[in-house]
């Protein structure tokens, strides 16, 4: 295996330090190549090792395998990635990688019998996007540590190792190896870093030592952020403005206080109900309610005249012709709307696609044409907004954010990577005095929405008037 590209110079740094490890833990930021740097630790160790398999979210599965292409002379026949049929019989024993969904290794008894069939004690397990193993007592989790114990190498890559906190280091490290944090159970590691609130069981509310922690990983462990390596162009945002029509007014005052009504105190306590709360006002603003019927249970659609959209087509028309532009949405309702009025203004062959509801082949192809010739790539940030290079695009427009940071930290950096020249604009549609404000203003303090609300019902959920005037003012 060759190399067709060169590593920039903070890869090769990365290179450096962890090459003599058998385990390490690629944490660079995204959008600088921690892809391109663990083929070079493949490379390098060629002929050490029969096979690598390489874990991954299942829709990166294609991004994977086109980087190992762009980056090595390695054939067809030499990389193998996992579909709905893979069984060891399908494998070519001349593969050199297998390339398997991170998450096929819980929902799939087969995916895991195969891959356990393939790692021996001269295989390189690669973990990309480590942070979907971070959880120690997930199915996922203990699959893939278990069968990768015997494996001579095992590596991990993430940009967003501690998206949670501290705590979600100890799964990640115990993958690659039990000794570097020398903690062999979670409780173990709990009792000596983690301080639980006593009136809320399972909520952490401080990290100790961690220090300790830090000393304990940094042999094996290279992190780089794109300030620290890059020079990138500056991100530019923009916001646009709108409000709800009376109608839309009325259903979301009611949805509020269906909820509030529904709910007891101690139903507070759960996010599930402020998840619930803010699902349901934002698909208002969005111009949609599937509401819940309070009898019944079942669900119903219920749509009405917005003005969300309108501004979205504003925005489009008042972008060059030439610009490719990327929609992040969060509901498969606004996908289809968006592509809707987008086909019918600028044509069917300028929009493509990529959300939850299409199958891996499906999803690849829309990016295919997007970077073919398409404009516009109309997408879900739950499903587009990892793994995938979308520096064509110099546009992106927030039609609805999520309620992660980690979600909208990730859509950004689709554009903002390797390869990107002009400065980037994100454009946010903001329905005025609504939940959008509050999301807004979360995200803008890196915060995950659903925890800051929490925190604000903490302190008044004892006290129901308090609690229904946070609700009232959402």
């Amino acid at each position: 295996m060759n190399s067709k590209t060169n590593l920039f110079s903070y890869q090769q740094r990365g290179v450096d330090k962890l090459i003599q490890s058998r385990v390490s833990g690629l944490f660079m930021e995204m959008g600088t190549g921690k892809t391109r740097t663990m083929i070079e630790f493949a490379r390098l160790r060629l002929g050490r090792y029969d096979r690598v398999i390489w874990f991954c979210p299942v829709s990166l599965k294609q991004t994977i395998e086109t980087e190992i292409f762009k980056h090595t002379d390695l054939s067809p026949r030499q990389v193998y990635r996992f579909d709905d049929q893979t069984t060891s019989a399908h494998i070519d024993r001349d593969a050199l990688f297998c390339i398997v969904g991170t998450e096929s290794m819980s929902s799939s008894d087969r995916v895991m019998l195969t891959v356990n069939d393939l790692i021996t004690d001269r295989t390189m397990v690669i973990v990309d996007e480590s942070d979907y193993i971070k959880g120690h007592a997930s199915r996922r989790t203990q699959r893939i540590t278990l069968i990768s114990e015997c494996a001579k190498y095992r590596h991990i890559l993430t940009g967003t190792p501690i998206s949670q906190g501290v705590v979600d280091l100890f799964a990640q490290m115990k993958f690659l190896s039990p000794t570097i944090l020398g903690y062999r159970s979670f409780h173990t590691f709990a009792r000596n870093h983690l301080e639980y609130s006593e009136r809320f069981p399972g909520m952490i509310i401080a990290a100790h030592n961690t220090q300790l922690l830090a000393a304990k990983m940094q042999p094996y462990v290279y992190q780089v952020t794109k300030a620290e390596c890059m020079d990138l162009p500056d991100k530019l945002f923009d916001t646009r403005y709108y409000h709800m029509t009376d109608e839309q007014r009325e259903w979301y005052n009611t949805a509020k206080e269906e909820i509030l009504a529904e709910a007891t105190g101690d139903e507070w306590d759960n996010q599930f109900i402020i998840f619930r709360l803010f699902t349901a006002v934002q698909q208002i603003v969005s111009g949609f309610y599937n509401r819940r019927d309070s009898k019944t249970k079942e669900m119903h659609l219920h749509t009405f005249p917005h003005e969300r959209l309108t501004i979205l087509q504003s925005i489009a028309s008042g972008i060059p012709d030439t610009a490719k532009v990327i929609i992040w949405c969060k509901y498969l309702y606004s996908v289809n709307a968006i592509c809707k009025m987008l086909s019918e203004q600028f044509g069917e062959r300028s929009v493509t696609q990529f959300h939850g509801d299409l199958d891996e082949d499906a999803r690849n192809a829309q990016v295919s044409e997007f970077r073919s010739g398409a404009r516009f790539f109309v997408a879900t940030a739950s499903s587009g907004g990892r793994g995938l290079t979308l520096n064509e695009a110099q546009y992106a427009i927030f039609y609805e954010n999520s309620f992660k940071y980690s979600h909208r930290q990730q859509a950004e950096d689709r554009q903002h990577r390797i390869g990107q020249t002009k400065s980037p604009t994100y454009i946010d549609i903001v329905c005025a005095n609504s939940v959008d404000e509050r999301i807004q203003k979360a995200l803008s303090a890196k915060e995950d929405v659903a925890n800051s609300f929490k925190r604000q019902v903490e302190r008044v959920k004892n006290d129901p008037a308090k609690l229904a005037e946070l609700v009232r003012d959402l």
